[in-house]
């Protein structure tokens, strides 16, 4: 057996999808093929400790415990290793070279450019978007006036500060009812996995929603209701992206909230969703073209609806971390596919060594070109 990859596998985080990070990262953690990597498990506390000595499962049944043991991440690029903090817990009080990092952390503090940073600062080749990407994908107002600016037809949206709603409530509504109408669904700005959303049907449901909404983020996204299919495909790559085949989720509950994506199985899933070619095709080419537009690497869910009346194809929304449960839908997609899951686990691991090797390209001391 040759040299193993050792690969950071990072999960939990001060996220409120932190359960449903530690179930995504169990999946990953098992499917790695310990042949080729070896992994060094480190789970994030919802408090925001740095813990290792535990895997993702263990956390799942019993919690943090006492067999772990706090370690930093270095931001020098010129000691890429986990630093242990506690020598008398497990900890080795030594650095552990680190050749690239896999962060399953769902939401903010891990899929929002914030864990994207420390690696760049750290000089770590990592899976999945960048800084920027990240953080556009995971501002849903932001990454919708984006896909306006590049024409993607989307659904009518505004936007508004938790401030304005605790200031000026009956303005706000006012504004939402004259913009957007009944029915509409109400989202945190920052956060997924559905989290906090809420759809309102008339004022009184409109203002809990806002109210719940805004315990979430500060900003919060008010969208119109469309009637159609919820269709979502998986995108893999850097520079070129692959996308896969288009699924359809057939929710249990009105809409495809939290406990519909991973605390239920009643949710229908139909894999490869039943449309039209040009269709599909047209599914295919937005999505390639909004993961480039949010400059985007590695892997993205994207989300659509095909609207019932006409089959027009509008964007909903791109996930950088998406869920890897068993019941998830980009891995699944990929397998139908023809892209099992280890082996779209080697394929993410080596995206991110190679947009590592060519930022390293980069030179960060000015050059002059001579004649």
């Amino acid at each position: 057996m040759g040299k193993r990859l050792r690969v950071l596998l990072l999960f939990g985080g001060r996220s409120g999808e932190h359960e449903v990070s530690l179930q995504s990262a169990a999946s990953v953690l098992n499917a790695l093929d310990k042949n080729k990597y070896e992994v060094v498990t480190v789970g994030i506390t919802k408090e925001g400790h740095w813990l290792a000595g535990i895997t993702p499962a263990e956390v799942l049944e019993k919690g943090f415990g006492h067999s772990s043991y706090p370690v930093v991440l270095q931001p020098d690029p010129t000691r890429t290793g986990l630093l242990s903090l506690d020598r008398g817990k497990g900890g080795k009080g030594l650095e552990e070279t680190i050749h690239v990092v896999f962060p399953v952390l769902h939401g903010t503090y891990g899929e929002d450019g914030c864990v994207q940073g420390l690696l760049e600062l750290a000089g770590l080749p990592y899976v999945g978007s960048g800084v920027l990407g990240s953080a556009l994908a995971m501002d849903k107002l932001l990454m919708k006036t984006v896909f306006a600016r590049h024409g993607f037809p989307q659904a009518r949206f505004t936007g508004l500060l938790r401030r304005e709603w605790q200031q000026v409530p009956g303005k706000v509504i006012s504004r939402l009812e004259e913009e957007i109408g009944y029915p509409c669904f109400v989202k945190p700005a920052n956060l997924g996995s559905s989290v906090g959303i809420s759809k309102a049907n008339n004022r009184k449901e409109l203002e809990r929603a806002l109210t719940e909404a805004a315990l979430y983020d500060r900003k919060i996204i008010v969208e119109e209701n469309i009637e159609g299919r919820e269709i979502e495909l998986s995108i893999l790559g850097n520079d070129v992206p692959e996308v896969s085949v288009p699924g359809e989720i057939i929710p249990s509950n009105e809409f495809y909230d939290y406990e519909a994506k991973y605390l239920s199985d009643s949710s229908k899933l139909v894999i490869p969703a039943d449309l039209p070619s040009p269709v599909v095709a047209r599914l295919q080419e937005l999505a390639a073209e909004a993961f480039l537009a949010l400059d985007c690497a590695g892997m993205v869910r994207a989300d659509f609806f095909v609207r019932q009346s006409d089959n027009q194809v509008l964007i909903n929304e791109v996930n950088t971390i998406p869920g890897f449960t068993r019941i998830s839908m980009y891995p699944k997609l990929w397998e139908a596919s023809g892209l099992k899951y280890p082996d779209l686990l080697d394929r993410l691991i080596q995206l991110a060594l190679e947009r590592y090797q060519e930022k390293e390209c980069n030179l960060y001391t000015y050059h002059k070109l001579g004649n």
